[in-house]
């Protein structure tokens, strides 16, 4: 059995050996049954959020047309739904359900804990004792819950969480091109290295200190040579401590509600955000796996509901 999570970036498989995540932007036509064949031939539990990817006109093309290409290669997978069930054919229920198999996964053994999952573009925040509430929520719930945070590690936009950084102590504000994002400022922080920024840079340069702090230079439409590396490494400081508070208090925010008693990390930002949050990361329990959670976590509430092992 293999686990699949199909987001609207990347394409996330886990399986006996390991995890296999392929950058796959749907909305730049990416050949997903291509990519899915060297699974071919294995059973196959599949979560997605990807029918969100603009190039399709609704939720519901979406979800046909992953499937169909899921189906095209590996024509027995099941796929997980917000019912937390499993079908095996189109229906809404499969929008966005990637959220909930982790949850499902992890609820009798984490029942104290919230999640966060924190990947290139979202962070998840799940409260693992709330599982009969969470179950039907879409994303449009989740987001006014505080249960889905629209940032990420690599894919933000700067732009979309700072309007205005101080520079030099003048108030400046910012432009609002897709000059530079979130990868580029833990790039130049020092949260994630070189080879963690899988996704294409705005500029599709490289993804080097240099060349990301050019980036957040303009940002503020600036050269180096015009505010220096510290002027560029303000204006990354600044985007994360928006971006950290803004997470931080969807998380506190879950905490309160649930009374959970500790917070549980995964995805890139895992190791980050337990400092940060005084969390612990499940990569300590599950290992490698906890990157790729909802492709791990389909894959074994599958085996639970087949009994398999």
């Amino acid at each position: 059995m293999i686990g699949i999570d199909i987001g609207g970036a990347n394409l996330k498989v886990v399986d006996d050996t390991g995890v296999h995540i392929h950058y796959c932007p749907l909305w730049q036509g990416a050949p997903l049954a291509d990519l899915l064949k060297p699974y071919a031939g294995k059973p196959a539990a599949v979560v997605m959020s990807g029918e969100l990817a603009d190039c399709f006109a609704s939720k519901m093309d979406g979800i046909r047309w992953i499937v169909g290409a899921v189906q095209e290669v590996i024509p027995g997978a099941v796929f997980y739904g917000t019912d937390a069930a499993f079908h095996t054919r189109p229906v809404p229920a499969l929008a966005a359900a990637n959220w909930l198999a982790s949850a499902d996964c992890l609820r009798e053994n984490y029942a104290d804990a919230v999640l966060l999952d924190v990947g290139s573009t979202t962070a998840d925040v799940v409260p693992l004792n709330r599982f009969e509430d969470l179950r039907g929520l879409t994303d449009t719930r989740r987001l006014q819950e505080q249960y889905l945070v629209y940032t990420g590690m690599l894919r933000t936009n700067v732009a979309t969480l700072v309007s205005s950084v101080m520079l030099d102590g003048t108030a400046t504000p910012v432009s609002t091109e897709y000059f530079a994002a979130s990868g580029d400022a833990h790039l130049v922080l020092g949260h994630i290295a070189p080879e963690d920024y899988t996704s294409p840079a705005p500029d599709n340069g490289e993804k080097t200190l240099d060349a990301a702090l050019r980036r957040l230079a303009r940002v503020v439409c600036a050269d180096i040579d015009e505010i220096g590396r510290d002027g560029a490494l303000d204006v990354a400081r600044q985007f994360w401590d928006a971006q950290r508070t803004l997470i931080a208090r969807a998380v506190e925010q879950a905490v309160s509600r649930s009374g959970a008693g500790r917070v549980i990390t995964a995805g890139i930002g895992a190791n980050l955000f337990a400092r940060e949050l005084g969390g612990v990361t499940l990569e300590e329990e599950i290992g490698e796996v906890s990157d790729a959670l909802p492709a791990y976590a389909v894959r074994e509430v599958a085996l639970r509901h087949s009994g398999g092992t």
